[in-house]
């Protein structure tokens, strides 16, 4: 199994959790819906990080990622949430086991 992973840990402004939230589910739930490539796009919350907000995205490969940066929604999650966000760090990887599959 192969694929593209993107980890992306957010440092949101104290305070705007509920407001990122808002924003960064509905860019997940649209990448899932409406792109071929995007395999997964969760929005996981670390225990006792009230601030804190990491997405672990899977797409088929590195074009289907890029793919998903041009679209319309992320457009819309990214200018929405540029003042939310206090640090942002992005990590990619290669999926080498899909331990489900």
């Amino acid at each position: 199994m192969s694929g593209y992973v993107i980890l992306v840990d957010f440092q949101v402004v104290p305070g705007e959790r509920a407001a990122f939230r808002r924003l960064i589910d509905e860019n997940a739930r649209e990448s899932c819906r409406t792109e071929p490539g995007c395999r997964r796009f969760d929005v996981l919350e670390p225990a006792g990080e009230p601030d804190r907000v990491v997405l672990y995205e899977i797409y088929d490969d590195r074009a289907a990622f890029e793919a998903h940066t041009r679209t319309a929604h992320f457009a819309r999650f990214d200018a929405a949430s540029a003042a939310l966000v206090a640090a942002k760090t992005v990590t990619e990887y290669a999926l080498v086991c899909e331990g489900g599959a």
